[in-house]
C-alpha cells in the first residue's frame, strides 16, 4: 500500500533543460561548443550538493573567461533558464493532497537556486515534506539520499512511490525496495496513479 507519494522536481513538476535557454540566446553552436568543452552539468552538481550557488558559478565563470558571460547566466538568469512548470504533474500532485495523500519532494536542487524557485512557482512550497539535495549535502542518485529520506518520514520504502525522470535515480529507489515510476509525461503518471487507487 503507497502511504506517501515522492516527487522529483526537475523535468517532473518544473522543466529542467537549460540548453533550451543557450540555443535561444546565442545559438545552437555557441552551446554545442561551451557544453563540449565544459561540464556545466558537474558545476551544477556541486551547487546540488550544497556549494554557493553563485559563488560557485562566478568561480567557475572566473577560471573560464572564454565563456565568462554565458556561465554567469547559470546564476544570473537562473528563473529564465529554467520553467515552464508542467501542468499535468502539477494537478496530479494538487489532487493527490486533495485526497490527502502525503506528498514529498526529493530533488537535486541547490539551497540558493531553490529559494528563488520557490518565490516563482509556489507549488514548490506545498509538500507535506521536502528533501533538497543542497541542504542534505547529498544528492541523487547516491543511496545515502534516499536512506535520509527512509530516516526522517519512517515509512517503510515499500510504502514510497517515487517519480523521477532519470533511469538511474530510478534503479537507486528500486534497489532500496521503493516503489518507483520513471516520468515519460503527466497522462503516464496520471494513469500510474489512478492505477494505484491514489486518485
Amino acid at each position: 500500500m503507497i502511504e506517501a507519494v515522492i516527487f522529483d522536481i526537475g523535468n517532473v513538476l518544473i522543466t529542467w533543460q537549460p540548453e533550451r535557454y543557450y540555443d535561444r540566446t546565442y545559438g545552437e553552436d555557441r552551446r554545442r561548443a561551451l557544453f563540449f568543452e565544459l561540464d556545466m552539468h558537474e558545476m551544477n552538481d556541486r551547487i546540488d550538493r550544497g556549494a554557493d550557488f553563485k559563488d560557485t558559478i562566478y568561480a567557475f565563470a572566473e577560471a573560464h573567461p572564454d565563456w565568462a558571460r554565458e556561465i554567469r547566466d547559470w546564476h544570473d538568469q537562473w528563473l529564465t533558464m529554467a520553467g515552464p512548470p508542467i501542468d499535468g504533474s502539477i494537478d496530479c500532485l494538487r489532487a493527490l493532497r486533495a485526497k490527502r495523500v502525503p506528498v514529498f519532494a526529493l530533488s537535486n536542487f541547490g539551497v540558493g537556486s531553490f529559494a528563488i524557485s520557490e518565490e516563482k512557482w509556489p507549488v514548490l512550497t506545498e509538500f507535506d515534506r521536502r528533501y533538497i539535495s543542497g541542504h542534505m549535502k547529498t544528492a541523487k542518485p547516491d543511496a545515502e539520499i534516499y536512506a535520509m529520506v527512509e530516516a526522517d518520514c519512517r515509512i517503510d520504502p515499500a510504502g514510497l512511490l517515487f517519480i523521477d525522470d532519470k533511469p538511474e535515480n530510478i534503479a537507486a529507489a528500486d534497489a532500496r525496495a521503493w516503489q518507483t515510476h520513471l516520468f515519460d509525461g503527466s497522462e503516464g503518471l496520471r494513469t500510474r496513479l489512478e492505477s494505484e487507487g491514489l486518485l
